[in-house]
């Protein structure tokens, strides 16, 4: 197996929204909010090569939304998703698999691409991975989720019949590659869980958005049941430090990777570093 980080930019939000009933005086120590409380985000992919099997997990934003959309998240940086790919030999169309964390636009808005007014599949020789507990909430969004739910970026999957979906029961992906499940955030979002070199390596979608949000409390503002995902912390935390998990980070502006350890004040950060050094 063969791991590489892929970059596609990066976006602004609302340090605040990020940050739920932490305040300010806290979050900004690690996560600094420009004029307007906007703190920068990455969206960075990871990319698992396993045999004749490429796997991309999440694909960004995307690009086929109007100005306006994206004027709310002010997208800079010079990387870019076929830039990525390329910087490691790679095309978009030797993607043979996408798993979905879950079906927020940051993570799935680059599953569809617009040509004309036909949208499409980004990898279209890729099947796309997501459960049915999670589909089902996304297409039926409740109101708090429903910005977040856009129909271009979800339906036109399942109309290319190239949906898949993991039993949530028996959540194995491959030999090595298995889902773990977190319902704080949203229902049913997957966490892909792999061994590489004699470790194991989670990726945190938005369970673990940033270093900043490692102390239990620091839960988003966007999460549908933020009790839930304090627990879910609570517990996956004891576990990723028991086992010495790397945990790999899909929002944090500056770090690819961390692992945790346990302090005077709970679970706290123990190293950053980028995929690549493992």
């Amino acid at each position: 197996m063969n791991l590489y980080s892929i970059d596609t930019g990066f976006f602004k939000l609302d340090g605040g929204a990020m940050f739920g009933v932490v305040p300010k005086s806290l979050w900004q120590r690690t996560n600094p909010a420009d004029a307007n409380n906007l703190c920068t985000w990455a969206t960075r992919l990871l990319l698992i090569e396993q045999g004749s099997r490429l796997t991309l997990v999440d694909t960004g934003l995307g690009d086929k939304q109007d100005d306006k959309f994206f004027s709310h998240y002010y997208l800079h940086g010079n990387d870019t998703l076929d830039g990525s790919l390329k910087k490691h030999g790679f095309h978009r169309d030797d993607i043979t698999d996408v798993i979905l964390t879950h079906l927020h636009f940051d993570h799935c808005g680059g599953a569809i691409i617009r040509e004309g007014d036909l949208l499409s599949p980004a990898f279209k020789n890729a099947e796309f991975w997501s459960n049915e507990k999670h589909w089902d909430w996304a297409v039926n969004p409740n109101p708090r989720e429903k910005a977040s739910f856009l129909k271009e970026n979800i339906l036109p999957i399942s109309e290319s019949g190239q949906l898949k979906f993991i039993d949530e029961n028996n959540p194995v992906y491959d030999s090595d590659i298995f889902m773990r499940f977190a319902n704080g955030h949203t229902e049913a979002m997957m966490l892909p869980q792999m061994k590489y070199k004699d470790k194991t390596i989670l990726y945190m979608a938005d369970l673990l958005p940033s270093v900043g949000h490692i102390p239990i409390p620091y839960v988003m503002g966007y999460d549908v049941r933020p009790l839930v995902t304090m627990q879910e912390r609570q517990d996956y935390w004891k576990e990723i430090v028991d086992n010495e998990y790397i945990l790999f980070l899909e929002h944090d502006a500056e770090h690819e990777c961390c692992t945790l350890q346990y302090t005077e004040k709970g679970i706290r950060l123990k190293d950053t570093f980028k995929l690549s050094d493992i």
